[in-house]
């Protein structure tokens, strides 16, 4: 603040038409670069000049009615539109000689994004959670590890959202909902009881009034519960933990291991169901949470309807196939960060999945004679079940630590790389020539295996060959197959390969 402004601090002004006399403040929330560098404070419609008007004690004037027409306090301006009114102000002012000068201003205004109409903040009577003891549990929880977060990074965020926690203003205007049960008995806004039911609320409200209240002498409240009040509850209630305590099935899945979820929501649901946990059941609600990050376009814009710059999932799966789809999004998409989407990585997926595909027709068609197991093949075997059983340890790793996208990679790699690159062709037979009964054998085992650790990121590709590459009775079905088992492997033949792939791909480049 100038020196010479300095002086003004602690002085009244009068505010123009109304003739109310207001004090003269300093705080640090005022911006100097914008605007003039000084700020009307309206603790009744501004979240934070209500909170200004609570440090400083001010008077909160509320001039709207619920129809955002004036009320008593807006003078001669009663039952007029608030944008009527400020046409008619500016003139008043210019009229009684208050006019200074007028300039097209930028403002910070907002819109509701349903109807596109101004938001106006109003001053109202509101039910809050108080949030800081209930609080305690759910932060000191994430930050000992007890419930962990992937990607780690977002336990700052959570810890920086928690340790500032406000009061949550459970109820909103709708026509829809959990009604507030709450009753009103009389004229004061403290008139009111909280009961379960009309016949709770008439006992309660006699007994608190100390007279007979009637049912025509009580009104609940008009306002529902946010609609986040009930998916705090999400964990317990799907098991009916609060309408049957200690069921059978909370009892057993309560509490469950994983939440997959997006991180703007982290604190409306993710930390509101922790706390529910540990206040209604004593315990966490989940184990793990996993954050995806947000699939944006090429100018970083997040994806939305109203932006328009969504494509077409159909069109896409009509182009690349779900399954390509889905493994060209997860394939650049580490855990936790956000995607810039184009289409060349569905293409990407849908040429993965199309591979898989040769790859079964050609070992379909390949005529299977008894004779005796080529040594090559027998190479190509046991350096092929060392090379999957290495891959799965890894791929189970980076499942453990939720690196999706590292499972997938790996698991591309080793079906793209390793079995159609390298393994089919050490074991293919030459031209129009039969194969071994036994190579076959091992390699459809290889295949089935391959599928079954696609099946996550491929479920209809790997289904559908999970059926074809052998005969399947009724419920054998890759979704509710046993994941494959590690064993151990031999590291030795593991680096005999990586010597004669190295010599094979130069002998190759010359």
């Amino acid at each position: 603040m100038m020196n010479d402004t300095k002086k003004y601090i602690g002085k009244n002004v009068i505010v123009p038409i109304a003739n109310r006399v207001i004090p003269i403040i300093a705080d640090e929330y005022v911006e100097m670069e914008f605007g003039t560098g000084c700020l009307k404070v309206t603790p009744a419609h501004d979240t934070n000049d209500y909170e200004l008007g609570k440090k400083y004690n001010l008077e909160s004037i509320d001039i709207f009615h619920a129809n955002g027409t004036l009320n008593a306090f807006g003078l001669h301006f009663e039952n007029k539109d608030r944008f009527e009114v400020r046409k008619l102000i500016e003139k008043e002012l210019d009229e009684k000689g208050y006019l200074v000068k007028t300039e097209d201003h930028i403002n910070k205004v907002g819109f509701s994004e349903r109807t596109n109409s101004v938001i106006e903040p109003r001053l109202s009577l509101q039910w809050f959670v108080s949030m800081k003891e209930l609080a305690q549990p759910a932060l000191e929880n994430v930050m000992n590890g007890n419930i962990q977060f992937y990607p780690e990074k977002f336990k700052n965020t959570y810890r920086h959202w928690m340790e500032n926690v406000k009061d949550w203003c459970i109820s909103r205007q709708l026509w829809w909902g959990h009604r507030i049960p709450a009753w009103y008995y009389g004229s004061d806004t403290n008139d009111f009881v909280v009961a379960r039911t009309l016949e709770e609320a008439l006992t309660k409200a006699s007994e608190k009034s100390g007279k007979r209240i009637t049912e025509a002498d009580i009104k609940q409240d008009e306002d529902v519960l946010d609609t986040w009040f009930s998916s705090w509850l999400w964990p317990i209630s799907v098991f009916n933990g609060l309408t049957k305590p200690n069921n059978d099935e909370i009892k057993y899945y309560y509490p469950t291991n994983d939440l997959v979820t997006a991180p703007e929501i982290m604190f409306f649901w993710v930390a509101r169901m922790i706390i529910a946990g540990y206040e209604y059941l004593g315990d966490l609600p989940f184990k793990n949470v996993y954050y995806t990050g947000i699939v944006r376009d090429k100018l970083g814009r997040k994806m939305s309807k109203s932006l328009g710059n969504s494509p077409d999932p159909l069109d896409l799966i009509q182009n690349y196939g779900a399954d390509g789809v889905r493994v060209g999004i997860l394939i650049s998409s580490p855990a936790g960060n956000d995607l810039p989407f184009d289409s060349s990585q569905c293409e990407q997926g849908r040429n993965f999945t199309n591979k898989v595909w040769n790859a079964y027709r050609l070992v379909s068609a390949w005529e299977v004679k008894e004779f005796e197991q080529p040594e090559s093949s027998k190479k190509a075997i046991e350096w092929f079940e060392s090379k999957f059983n290495k891959t799965l340890h890894e791929i189970n790793d980076a499942f453990d630590k939720f690196r999706i996208s590292d499972a997938l990679m790996l698991t591309y790699k080793l079906v793209w790389d390793d079995f159609c690159s390298w393994y089919l062709e050490m074991i293919k037979p030459g031209y129009e020539q039969p194969i071994d009964s036994k190579t076959l054998s091992s390699t459809k085992f290889f295949f089935g295996q391959l599928l079954k650790i696609m099946h996550p990121f491929t479920p209809f590709v790997s289904e559908e060959l999970w059926h074809l590459l052998e005969q399947r009775q009724p419920g054998e079905d890759i979704v509710i197959s046993n994941w494959p088992k590690t064993n151990n492997y031999n590291q030795e033949i593991l680096k005999q390969f990586e010597y004669m792939e190295k010599v094979v791909t130069n002998i190759r480049k010359c």
